[in-house]
């Protein structure tokens, strides 16, 4: 049972190569759970219990249904997560030809991605493409996904780079060039990736206005170890807990309080985008509903008031082979429970009020739990839990499943964690 719930979540994975094809994702699962769209330009029209969804840029959406009680009295009770993930992007004008023979493709990364695992693997190219419209104000934009090995960017040979295996220093603009083919009579520079984008989506090559594309790699994750007790994928950071937190909602019973899955794009790169984090998108929706729901601007502060979040995000971890990079007191270990991430610098959102939630939380659930604190001389990560406990002045518990590999090509994780984070998601929405 644990395993094929692992099995379906890589399914998940395999699906959502982007942030555009997670949000597609999203709303097809949502959508046989009976969740409506919302347009942000309609009037809202929301009922008691009524399942609903909104979507930004296509990368991002927030999913929510209404709570039987009065939302001033019984809040929103939410779980945020991400859908962006550390890789590579396309530049304009991509086409670069070397040695008079190899066609590459231009990219600059995106995130924080450990380069090196992105060598000598054949990769796929997904995203989104904008074509063309009737009003030169609202061009229509098209998902793209060329699932297949299109592209691959070499290793040097140890012999030209004796000292790589002691160290070796990529340079982003240089060494991480994905290679598409060589230059011959039928095979072309000039103006591949826009023919081939035309052909793959049935428009022409001059109606193609712009494009938000990235690699990934095409190979699919999988169980593995001696027991199958591990899940090798790409992506886990953060659609894991995007596709943990969707499980918990349609999972748990309709409750006094709403409930609201909040899947935030761009947390990689700060979150600085009119579908990250750091907008107003959250707590616009969050106005909205209040204020769809009869209630006025002090109804929405006083909902707040009594509304809470999760901040669902990936935990470091202790790795086996250099575990001397963790705090001494405080190391999580895979297959032992959902982590509570706390930062005195204010990196994470976890108080010792959240703290206590959190604990009593996975009591209530049944399931482990384990804490997380940075070595204090290793300067961590972040979430979107800061932002958003900022923007909407509500408490927000950092916590995520323990992870190993974070930021690779490929993450692992744990069968018995993710289904402890599922418990643990659908007993905070079930209260």
């Amino acid at each position: 049972m644990k395993k094929q719930a692992a099995l379906e979540l890589i399914d998940f994975l395999y699906d959502s190569p982007t942030a555009f094809h997670s949000v597609l994702t999203i709303k097809d699962f949502l959508n046989e759970y009976g969740y409506t769209e919302l347009k942000e330009s309609d009037a809202w029209n929301l009922k008691s219990e009524g399942k609903y969804y909104v979507t930004k840029n296509d990368s991002a959406l927030i999913a929510f249904e209404v709570g039987t009680g009065d939302i001033l009295e019984s809040g929103i009770k939410m779980i945020g997560a991400h859908t962006d993930s550390p890789g590579f992007r396309i530049k304009g004008n991509p086409e670069i030809t070397a040695e008079g023979a190899y066609l590459k493709l231009n990219t600059e990364v995106y995130g924080g991605p450990i380069l090196h695992t992105w060598f000598d693997r054949p990769l796929g190219l997904a995203g989104k493409v904008t074509v063309r419209g009737v009003n030169v104000l609202k061009p229509e934009t098209k998902l793209v996904n060329i699932n297949k090995p299109l592209l691959i960017i070499p290793s040097l040979a140890i012999h030209m780079n004796r000292q790589v295996n002691e160290g070796f220093a990529i340079n982003a603009q240089k060494d991480t060039l994905p290679l598409v083919g060589l230059v011959n009579e039928t095979f072309k520079k000039d103006g591949y990736l826009l023919n081939l984008l035309a052909e793959e989506l049935d428009v022409s090559a001059t109606d193609i206005m712009g494009f938000d594309l990235g690699l990934y790699e095409i190979d699919k994750g999988m169980l593995v170890g001696a027991n199958e007790e591990f899940i090798s994928s790409g992506r886990l950071d953060d659609m894991w807990m995007v596709y943990a937190g969707l499980k918990g909602l349609v999972d748990s019973p309709t409750t006094a309080a709403t409930k609201m899955m909040v899947c935030l794009d761009n947390e990689e790169t700060g979150s600085l985008t009119a579908q990250g984090a750091a907008s107003n998108l959250h707590l616009n929706v969050v106005e909205r509903i209040i204020l769809a729901l009869g209630h006025d601007r002090e109804g929405v502060h006083r909902t707040l008031a009594n509304s809470m979040m999760i901040s669902a995000d990936l935990a470091h971890a202790v790795h086996p082979n250099v575990g001397e990079k963790h705090d001494p007191t405080n190391r999580p270990i895979l297959g032992k429970g959902p982590v509570l991430k706390t930062a005195a610098s204010g990196s994470y959102s976890t108080d010792s009020y959240c703290a206590a939630v959190f604990e009593g939380l996975c009591q209530e659930a049944g399931v482990p739990y384990q804490k997380f604190y940075n070595r204090s001389d290793v300067r961590g990560g972040t979430t979107i839990g800061p932002v958003t406990a900022s923007r909407l002045n509500i408490p927000v518990i950092d916590m995520g499943a323990p992870l190993l590999g974070m930021h690779s090509i490929r993450e692992l994780a744990s069968v018995e964690d993710h289904d402890f984070t599922v418990k643990l998601f659908t007993t905070f929405f079930s209260l």
